[in-house]
């Protein structure tokens, strides 16, 4: 039977605390409670022993977007039933399987309790809670719709993760084919390469160009293995160094933006996440300025960003959402037409949500398109290769054949 340490309040207001057995956190509320004890605060030790080994709560550790999702959902629905929030909070912490889950619900149960606010107990956890998530959930404590708040905090994460799963999904099979094709090409070069150039010396061969060409590359994979690890380790970073810097955020981005085919695909995403994220916060009762603040760092491209940037300091000064973002010449025409349309309806949150949805269907098609004609592409590519490759060796090996039979 699991044991259960409580902290509570007596019938006097006394401050008491101790162990008893339940069956479960309801049994154990239940005894409590007729044993006269306001329950503060109730843990599972059972549960407690078997987390051993794991992160605290003030430690890192991310939490899978698929838990955080039904996390919120739980809660939204909990409160919707007009439970209280430290008992919706109490329920969520028993109840949630991921273990740091857990205990981050129930550290912010605790701080509910004592009377820290929602939103402020949230952003004690920002490696968890992003910005977005801690501005919608402040205002829907503000206007006391906090529980209408997390069911769209819950559709919003649940769209992201699919939009994410989807690219990733797609791009997998690609990224094995690469991995193979370079493990391939390092056998060939390191290891038979080798063996067969030296049965071509003690043959003392004039041996084709090609075949020179390569069995220079595989010398210079043996000798200078070092070197190519070591700067290609050493550009790795240099490049991630170069890419934090504003300037080289910024070059980077433009450049991933005018690639011809990935480009378009790009900028596709950026929109989808601007777009959807914004109607989640005006709809949330964020304010524009505020959720423009926020936006600009969900878009994960730095040229848009700065566009949201300036078109923030531009509705500040009383434009439209509209005028500045078209100026910035980096969102598409209909995205501008649409958001213009919302604004002058007073339906620019349900605008902004047609536009994502739309923009997610052309990523999703436009992904599965691109792998449908990368895997055939990379198969000739890897086959054109390997072909140079057998072609370069198995001539001066005819060749030998000849020599011997004649």
């Amino acid at each position: 039977m699991p044991v259960y340490e409580y902290r509570g309040l007596d019938k006097t207001g006394k401050n008491v605390k101790g162990t008893l057995d339940a069956d479960s956190t309801r049994t154990a509320r239940v005894k409590l409670k007729k044993d006269g004890i306001y329950v503060v605060d109730l843990k599972d030790k059972t549960k407690q022993t078997t987390k051993s080994g794991k992160k605290g709560v003030s430690g890192g550790g991310k939490i899978p977007i698929e838990d955080m999702a039904l996390m919120t959902r739980q809660l939204a629905t909990l409160l919707k039933a007009n439970i209280p929030l430290v008992e919706s909070l109490a329920a969520i912490a028993d109840q949630v399987d991921n273990p740091l889950l857990g205990d981050v619900m129930s550290d912010i149960k605790n701080m509910v309790n004592e009377g820290t606010s929602f939103h402020k107990a949230l952003g004690k956890y920002p490696h968890i809670f992003t910005n977005i998530y801690v501005s919608m959930c402040e205002a829907g404590e503000m206007s006391g719709t906090l529980d209408i708040i997390l069911l769209r905090l819950a559709e919003f994460t649940e769209a992201q993760n699919e939009l994410s799963s989807k690219v990733k999904s797609a791009m997998m099979y690609p990224v094995l084919m690469m991995v193979f094709t370079s493990l391939l090409l390092s056998v060939l070069f390191i290891y038979v390469i080798p063996k067969i150039t030296q049965i071509f010396e003690q043959a003392d061969l004039k041996l084709p160009w090609y075949t020179q060409v390569v069995i220079s590359i595989s010398d210079f994979f043996i000798n200078y293995w070092w070197l190519i690890l070591g700067g290609g380790v050493f550009a790795f970073f240099a490049f991630q160094n170069w890419k934090k810097t504003p300037e080289g955020a910024v070059k980077w981005d433009e450049t991933l933006l005018k690639l011809p085919i990935a480009g378009p695909l790009i900028r596709m995403i950026a929109v989808s996440r601007f777009t959807r994220t914004l109607s989640t916060l005006l709809a949330g009762g964020v304010p524009m300025l505020n959720a423009m603040d926020i936006v600009k760092n969900v878009v994960g491209n730095a040229v848009l960003a700065r566009a949201i940037i300036d078109a923030r300091n531009n509705i500040s000064e009383g434009e439209s959402v509209a005028g500045p973002l078209k100026k910035s010449g980096e969102f598409p025409p209909i995205v501008i037409h649409m958001i213009n349309i919302g604004e002058k309806t007073g339906e620019l949150e349900f605008m902004l949500t047609q536009v994502s949805e739309s923009y997610d269907f052309q990523v999703k098609n436009r992904v599965q398109g691109l792998t449908s004609l990368m895997e055939p592409l990379m198969i000739v590519v890897m086959g054109i290769v390997v072909a140079i490759i057998v072609i370069a060796i198995m001539v001066p090996i005819f060749q030998m054949s000849n020599v011997a039979n004649i």
